[in-house]
C-alpha cells in the first residue's frame, strides 16, 4: 500500500464513517478515487487533508466529510443524470456509482447545460442557489450545496416538486465562496 493510498482509507475511516456517511456506495467510490489526481500540481499531500483544497482560481474540492455528507443526502441512484458544477471530485464519485454525470467547470456557472437533471451538485458556496440551478431540476430532482453568506453556511438540500422547491438545511460546512458568487452587501433606506 503506498503512502496516499494509505491516507486514502485513512481518510475514509477517519473522517466520512466518523460523519456517519454509512452509504457503502460512497465509501467505496472513495476508497477506489485517488482523491489526489484533482489537486493541483504539487498538493497531492493535501489531498487527504481535513481542508477544502484550491484547485483552480475561486474554486475548491469539498472537505471529504462534507463531500460525502452532501452526496449522501441526495441518496443518488444509479442511471440518473447529474449535473456537477464546479464539482470534479463529486462527479467522479457519482460517475463511480453509477451516474451519467456532466461536468459544468466553464467560466459562466449560473449559465448550465440544458436539463432536467435528477441531481446538481456544487463543491463550493454561493450565498443562495441560483434560480437558474433549480430551474434544472427534473420533478423530485435534488440540487445540493452550501449556502454562506458570513463565516459559517449550511449545506442544503433542495428538492423540487409539483408546487416549486422544498429545502432543507444539513450541516453547518465552511468552504471558500464560489467566484463570481459572493456576497455583497446592499443599502437599505
Amino acid at each position: 500500500m503506498t503512502d496516499l493510498a494509505a491516507a486514502r482509507s485513512n481518510m475514509v475511516d477517519s473522517q466520512v464513517r466518523t460523519a456517519d456517511v454509512t452509504d457503502l456506495r460512497i465509501q467505496d467510490a472513495m476508497m477506489a478515487l485517488p482523491r489526489e489526481a484533482f489537486a493541483p500540481a504539487g498538493k497531492a499531500y493535501l489531498a487527504y487533508t481535513d481542508a477544502a483544497i484550491e484547485y483552480a482560481p475561486g474554486r475548491a474540492l469539498l472537505k471529504p466529510r462534507d463531500v460525502a455528507k452532501l452526496l449522501q443526502a441526495t441518496k443518488p441512484v444509479a442511471g440518473e443524470r447529474v449535473l456537477a458544477i464546479a464539482a470534479p471530485y463529486a462527479a467522479a464519485i457519482l460517475a463511480e456509482i453509477g451516474g451519467e454525470v456532466i461536468r459544468h467547470d466553464g467560466d459562466d456557472l449560473r449559465a448550465i447545460p440544458a436539463g432536467p437533471f435528477d441531481l446538481v451538485i456544487v463543491e463550493g458556496a454561493v450565498t443562495r442557489a441560483p434560480q437558474s440551478w433549480l430551474d434544472a431540476l427534473a420533478p423530485g430532482g435534488r440540487l445540493a450545496l452550501v449556502e454562506r453568506e458570513g463565516p459559517v453556511g449550511k449545506a442544503c438540500l433542495y428538492v423540487r416538486n409539483s408546487d416549486g422547491f422544498g429545502r432543507r438545511e444539513l450541516f453547518d460546512a465552511t468552504p471558500p465562496i464560489l467566484a463570481g458568487f459572493e456576497f455583497s452587501a446592499g443599502f437599505a433606506f
